[in-house]
């Protein structure tokens, strides 16, 4: 594919989901809007939402490009993903550190961002959202943890392509560091108009 595909992935509360947004104002990518099974007026990204029987549906009839399934949900990244790489295009996706492995075999170029952030202000986060306990939140940073470490250890071993991203700081300068580390590994300069 003429394309290059940025796989953005981290854990729940790493705002993975400003980051896209601020990068897809300032640079010319292609963001895919995400198919997920949960209620239309859940507070989150702007995504298309369908019920479980639609979802598995569509999957079946071959409409993602790529499809997994994280904390209780199913996600799908529409087929027009392909024919916006075929095209030439810049696309980014918020994606599930699950399906990694799926992505080094199907899309061995990818360029996989690993938002990261300091596990107490991800602390913080989780709390804020009120969704959790305290004792489901320690549970998840404690997995995030190892989770962590064990795909960076297979990153090496599939030789994806990746770079870490920290997010504990202001989001601008987290942006600024996205740009840098973009224009390193694939050449892509700001949009002129944003300096």
């Amino acid at each position: 594919m003429a394309g290059q595909l940025i796989y953005v992935v981290g854990p729940s509360g790493s705002g993975k989901d400003s980051i896209i947004q601020a990068l897809a104002e300032q640079t010319e990518v292609t963001v895919m809007r995400r198919v997920i099974t949960r209620e239309p007026d859940s507070i989150g990204e702007d995504a298309d939402s369908v019920d479980i029987e639609t979802f598995d549906q569509m999957e079946a009839d071959g409409k993602f490009s790529m499809s997994w399934r994280a904390n209780g949900l199913s996600y799908g990244i529409p087929l027009s993903m392909d024919e916006h790489l075929q095209a030439g295009k810049v696309v980014v996706v918020n994606g599930s550190r699950k399906y990694c492995e799926t992505l080094n075999e199907r899309y061995p170029e990818a360029l996989v961002v690993l938002v990261t952030v300091d596990p107490s202000l991800l602390r913080q986060r989780l709390q804020q959202r009120n969704r959790e306990t305290a004792l489901e939140i320690e549970h998840r940073l404690q997995r995030n943890a190892l989770f962590e470490q064990a795909l960076l250890s297979n990153f090496s071993q599939w030789q994806l392509r990746f770079f870490m991203l920290d997010n504990s700081n202001d989001l601008s300068h987290t942006i600024e560091q996205f740009h840098q580390k973009l224009a390193f590994h694939l050449r892509i300069p700001k949009t002129a108009h944003m300096g």
